[in-house]
């Protein structure tokens, strides 16, 4: 797959787990320090980087994981099992297993 006709940049440093599914695939990027678990799945203009230029680290991003369109995930976080990240939600802190993060910031809460 062409990635740059797809409007895709994933990092060949990023680590991504199986069966990731990107069913629209503009405008995602994955940082070079990313951790993706099993079974992801990731829509469109999804950001997973870090918070700046300066800090090289990045999100973990746990199994069975939905990352809504828009979404941006950045620095030393993790993403935990089973959770889900609202469309435009800005992730800049931990969501626990089984949570929904939604909102800029982001706010946590339980499914």
């Amino acid at each position: 797959m062409n990635l740059l006709l797809h409007s895709i940049e994933i990092s060949p440093l990023a680590r991504i787990g199986p069966g990731l599914v990107i069913p629209h695939t503009l405008g995602i990027v994955i940082g070079g320090g990313a951790v993706i678990g099993r079974d992801v799945t990731i829509y469109q203009n999804v950001t997973i980087g870090t918070k700046n230029g300066k800090d090289y680290r990045y999100p973990s991003i746990g199994d069975n994981t939905v990352l809504f369109s828009g979404c941006v995930v950045v620095g030393p976080i993790k993403i935990g099992n089973n959770a889900v990240v609202g469309a435009n939600a800005v992730v800049v802190s931990d969501v626990p297993n089984d949570s929904i993060a939604l909102g800029i910031p982001a706010v946590v809460k339980n499914k």
